[in-house]
């Protein structure tokens, strides 16, 4: 079949010449564009373009008579012009393929797609192709493109003005913007807020001297110029005259700089309440007239939007760092990052030959205020210490609090007189009064200060021998200052036989579950208006083989510094329940037991799953197990501590909210709580008969827990006037040393059933 020619298409329009002579080709206009492409041919030899009228739209120039290829490509960018010109001298004998850069003063930067048909034999010399607009396929690439570098950027980001540089570099780069740049939001010099440049870029071979000194040198309040109006609106705004609108402030110097147009918009984000932030504001100028159609609006909200997040996510990681620098009580440095900048202030020391002070401060007769007014008492004296450390520490100090009860404080290069100048300042701060719900509570504290390097060229030798030193003040009376001496070491051995004596405390807890040194005791709970036992509450005991008795408070508190409140937890819970059956068995179905839970125990997820299989395997219901958990317990987790309560409650077992009124803090909690008990604490019960207001405050409670529904337990009668007071005030259940102290299992057998066990 023979090869036929490309249709030459005919119009009513007036023909293209080329140097006067026959018409080229007659075309349909229309056709062109429903196609989408324009026709072009170039002349070798006369070197000379002819464009037909879509091409000539396309390229920016005027329809008319072929003309040089400078005059009919005069807008497209130098760089890719430069792929047409071996074609401009010698035919290719294979099709060609260019992709266009085309910039117009008035549609801005456009991309082209120029193409060459084949070489038709019929007019020798010649060469024809199609040019097509690709420009929003480009800006689609553009756009995917310019989105995947920008998350990777802001990703690996580490601080908000790198972000942000990235950001307008890319843009300008991309987007083909002579100038760009960030204004933030900030305090102004009387406390307004005002927005201010803090970063822009622009292309090293354009001069923006002039602009971006103005730029930098402007302050503009929410509303004030262009920039102030896109942040107080939210909404994104186009300038087509920099230089002569009366909205944009820095005319003068894009006068100069030759920029005329640009676009301005918000750096916007909404978090999870739905609050909206605008922490800033972008704007990118051109020296070309930028119409809307172009791309940066359409990247707007994206650039915007990530770029918020970035802002977001850093400011969450600055949080998330301080937080996990600083003790969340006192706002002081905690004990991890205080050993760091411990360690961080050795090698410094070390390395410039300088010396400095290691304070360590305990607080004396802290936990009894703490045992006697409630963890919030003791919240209240921590914070305050805290923040009066904090103020009193000289210039180039660090405070730390070290855990519990005691606090650091690291000191620059200073004479010794210095050292113990500051020491009786912090000694003057713990014993002014700290107030706590209209009560004065004082205290005192005991200093050991070490020096580097004389005591110690490590963190755990500084720290050692400023401990030392403290507990030398501790054991001759509390509330001094002492340095650690080498002539004296007897502090530091003291110190070492103590905590031998724990450390060997802790390793013998461990072996006491399985020499089975650990035992149970009860305490009963009576029912006064229906007489016997209601319940009987487990208490926990260990006897060392020689005998001797350690006290609860004792080897509690080491069971949990060493993680092994949880063990003993599970055997608590395992004997009280292999002793309540047997209880049951002997005549007493209905008895419950009460169980004392430990932080760690009450946060668990398997916990509910696990007493119910223990039950199950006891032959006893749920309700006969009675979780006990307290006040500060339960505020120290609530969520997770709660969402454990409520699945428990859902498989029947009883919750007793224990020392109630002695955290002062549940009370709000408490209609919510998914509780059964309440067990008002000893301290409401001690002074029963002395002080009428005593006996209003138990009433109180009573009636309290008597509308939510609750069984209020009166714990800690002791006297005879104490149970006529608990009476008159309507309480049924009662445990105290009155009616009897904890038992063992066989004694407690006989107490409550005496005919059985005779």
């Amino acid at each position: 079949m023979k090869k036929s020619n490309p249709p030459r298409l005919t119009s009513s329009r007036s023909p293209t010449l080329v140097s006067g002579e026959a018409a080229l080709w007659a075309h349909d206009a229309a056709l062109e564009e429903a196609a989408g492409f324009g026709l072009w041919q170039y002349h070798v030899t006369s070197g000379r373009l002819s464009l037909s009228a879509m091409a000539a739209r396309y390229l920016d120039v005027p329809e008319g008579p072929a003309r040089s290829l400078d005059e009919q490509l005069v807008h497209v960018v130098a760089g890719d012009l430069a792929q047409l010109l071996p074609c401009s001298k010698v035919l290719p004998t294979t099709p060609v393929q260019a992709e266009l850069r085309v910039i117009s003063e008035t549609q801005g930067m456009r991309w082209l797609r120029w193409a060459t048909l084949p070489l038709d034999p019929g007019t020798p010399g010649q060469l024809r192709g199609v040019v097509q607009d690709i420009t929003e396929l480009k800006h689609a690439q553009v756009r995917e493109r310019l989105g995947f570098e920008l998350t990777e950027f802001l990703i690996g980001s580490h601080s908000l003005g790198s972000a942000i540089l990235s950001v307008i570099q890319l843009v300008c780069r991309n987007l083909g913007w002579e100038w760009g740049a960030y204004w933030a939001l900030e305090p102004g010099s009387e406390g307004e807020p005002q927005l201010a440049c803090h970063q822009f870029w622009h292309h090293p071979e354009h001069d923006m001297q002039a602009f971006t000194q103005a730029s930098q040198a402007l302050k503009m309040r929410p509303g004030e110029g262009l920039v102030g109006q896109v942040w107080q609106s939210g909404q994104g705004r186009w300038i087509d005259d920099m230089a002569g609108d009366p909205r944009f402030l820095r005319r003068a110097s894009a006068r100069e700089n030759r920029l005329w147009s640009g676009y301005v918009f918000p750096v916007t984000y909404v978090t999870g309440d739905g609050s909206e932030h605008r922490p800033g504001v972008l704007e990118f100028f051109s020296s070309l007239s930028r119409q809307p159609d172009a791309l940066l609006p359409k990247l707007a909200t994206t650039i915007g939007a990530l770029l918020a997040q970035t802002a977001q996510k850093l400011e969450q990681q600055a949080t998330v760092l301080l937080l996990s620098q600083v003790d969340g009580l006192t706002g002081l440095t905690n004990r991890r990052h205080f050993y760091e900048v411990l360690g961080a202030t050795c090698r410094h020391a070390e390395a410039q030959g300088q010396g400095f002070a290691l304070m360590f401060i305990d607080l004396d007769r802290f936990k009894p205020i703490n045992d006697a007014f409630g963890h919030d008492a003791g919240n209240t004296v921590l914070r305050e210490f805290g923040h009066r450390l904090q103020q009193l520490a000289p210039v180039g100090a660090v405070a730390g609090r070290l855990g519990g009860d005691e606090f650091a404080l690291l000191l620059p290069a200073a004479p010794s007189q210095h050292y113990a100048e500051v020491a009786e300042l912090v000694r003057q701060a713990a014993r002014r009064p700290m107030l706590h719900e209209g009560v004065e509570l004082s205290l005192t504290a005991s200093v050991g200060i070490s020096l580097f390097p004389e005591n110690g060229s490590t963190p755990p030798e500084l720290l050692r021998s400023a401990d030392a030193a403290m507990y030398r003040i501790k054991q001759n009376g509390r509330d001094g200052c002492d340095f650690f001496s080498e002539a004296n070491p007897h502090a530091l051995a003291e110190q070492q036989t103590h905590l031998m004596q724990r450390l060997q405390m802790a390793q013998d807890l461990h072996q006491a579950l399985r020499r089975q040194e650990l035992f149970l005791v009860y305490q009963p709970i009576f029912d006064l208006a229906h007489g016997g036992a209601h319940a009987i509450e487990a208490l926990i005991r260990w006897r060392r083989p020689d005998g001797q008795l350690v006290p609860p408070d004792v080897f509690i508190a080491l069971a949990e510094e060493t993680h092994l409140i949880v063990q003993i937890g599970q055997w608590v819970v395992a004997q009280a329940c292999r002793d309540l059956a047997s209880l049951c068995a002997a005549g007493l179905p209905d008895l419950k037991v009460h169980v004392n839970m430990a932080a760690p125990e009450f946060t668990r997820e398997a916990l509910p799953q696990e007493l119910t299989t223990l039950v199950q395997a006891h032959g006893l219901r749920p309700e006969q197990l009675s979780l006990e958990l307290t006040e500060s317990l339960l505020m120290k987790q609530p969520e997770q501590v709660m969402a454990v309560m409520a699945r428990l409650r859902q498989r029947g077992f009883d919750i007793s909210l224990d020392d109630f009124g002695k955290g002062h803090s549940a009370l709000s909690l408490l209609k919510d709580l998914p509780i059964s008990t309440l067990k008002i604490d000893r301290a409401f019960v001690r002074g029963l008969g002395q002080r009428d207001s005593e006996r209003a405050i138990l009433a109180t409670i009573m009636d309290l827990g008597r509308h939510l529904g609750l069984q209020v337990i009166t714990e800690g009668v002791e006297t005879d006037t104490q149970l006529a007071c608990v009476r008159g005030c309507g309480g049924q259940l009662i445990q105290g040393f009155l009616l009897s102290r904890p038992l063992p299992l066989d004694a407690l057998r006989q107490r409550l059933l005496p005919d059985a066990a005779g």
